[in-house]
C-alpha cells in the first residue's frame, strides 16, 4: 500500500473521538512488521548500549530509539502512522518520543491501568495521542491492550503506578465501573489512544516475546510544564524553561 492510498475513514475518526481509542488494522504491512521486529529484538539485546535502554519486571523499554537507529526512525515517522495520527487528532502535531516495548515470554507482570499524559511534562497539549504498533501477533495471552471508553475526559490526574492494579482506581474510582474493551492485534495493526485514555496491557503467557513499538505525538503548540510531571528522561537534559515551546529537531512537526 502506497502512502497516497492509505486513508483513515470517517467512521474510525468518529470512533476515536467518541471513545478516546481506536483499532486500525494493517497500518503497516506484515512484511514491514517482521522487518522492524527483528531490528527491535536486536536493539533490545544491546539495550545497555543505547542512551535510554531499560529492563524492568514489566518490559524491556527503549526510549527515543528513532534518534539512534535509522530503521526505527523509518517506523516512527512512517507516513501511514503520521497520516493516521494527524487525521484522528485533527490538528497539527509534533513527535514527542517513541519507545520500543518488549514483554519477554512468560512475563506474568501486567502493565496496570493508567493514563499516559500524567507522565509527560506538557502544557497546552489537550490532544496528545499514542500509537501502539504490533510488530508481531498480539493475542490476549501475549499481552494485548484493554481500554476504558470515555476515560480520556478525566484530565488533570496525577501520575499513576504501572504495577499497582489499584492506583488509577484509587484516584478515579468511577472508572472501575466502566466497560472495558480488549483489542488483540495482528502484526501490522495499530491502536491509537488519547493521552488521558485509561488502558492496560496483560501479561505475556506465551513462548514468544511480545514486540510492539509505540509512537507518541503531541499538539504542535505544546510547551514544557512541570505542573503535573517535574522530570522526564527526554526533557531533563535539555535545560528547558517553564513555558518554553517543545519544538525544533528533537520534536519535529508531523508531515
Amino acid at each position: 500500500m502506497s502512502p497516497s492510498s492509505f486513508t483513515v475513514t470517517q467512521d474510525k475518526i468518529q470512533e476515536y473521538r467518541k471513545n478516546g481509542f481506536v483499532h486500525i488494522p494493517g497500518v503497516i504491512s506484515k512484511e514491514e512488521a517482521a522487518e522492524f521486529r527483528e531490528v527491535a529484538l536486536e536493539l533490545s539485546r544491546k539495550a545497555a548500549d543505547l542512551k535510554h535502554g531499560y529492563k524492568s519486571n514489566v518490559f524491556d523499554q527503549l526510549v527515543n530509539v528513532w534518534r539512534e537507529n535509522a530503521d526505527i526512525r523509518r517506523l516512527t515517522l512512517h507516513p501511514h502512522v503520521t497520516r493516521a495520527a494527524s487525521a484522528l487528532a485533527g490538528i497539527p502535531l509534533r513527535l514527542w518520543h517513541d519507545q520500543t516495548l518488549i514483554k519477554q515470554p512468560h512475563n506474568r507482570t501486567a502493565t496496570e491501568f493508567h493514563q499516559d499524559a500524567p507522565y509527560w511534562p506538557h502544557g497546552n497539549s489537550p490532544n496528545s495521542l499514542s500509537i501502539w504498533i504490533a510488530l508481531c501477533d498480539v493475542p490476549v495471552e501475549r499481552g494485548c491492550m484493554t481500554f476504558i471508553p470515555g476515560s480520556f475526559e478525566r484530565t488533570g490526574t496525577p501520575q499513576q503506578d504501572l504495577v499497582d492494579a489499584k492506583s488509577l482506581f484509587g484516584i478515579c474510582p468511577e472508572m472501575g465501573w466502566l466497560p472495558r474493551v480488549t483489542l488483540p492485534l495482528r502484526a501490522g495493526d495499530c491502536t491509537f489512544h488519547h493521552g488521558y485514555c485509561a488502558h492496560m496491557a496483560g501479561s505475556n503467557d506465551t513462548d514468544d516475546p511480545r514486540v510492539v513499538h509505540a509512537v507518541i505525538f503531541m499538539d504542535a503548540t505544546t510547551t514544557y510544564s512541570t505542573a503535573i510531571r517535574k522530570s522526564h528522561i527526554v526533557t531533563d537534559p535539555l535545560g528547558l524553561r517553564e513555558g518554553q515551546a517543545l519544538d525544533g529537531e528533537i520534536f519535529p512537526l508531523v508531515k
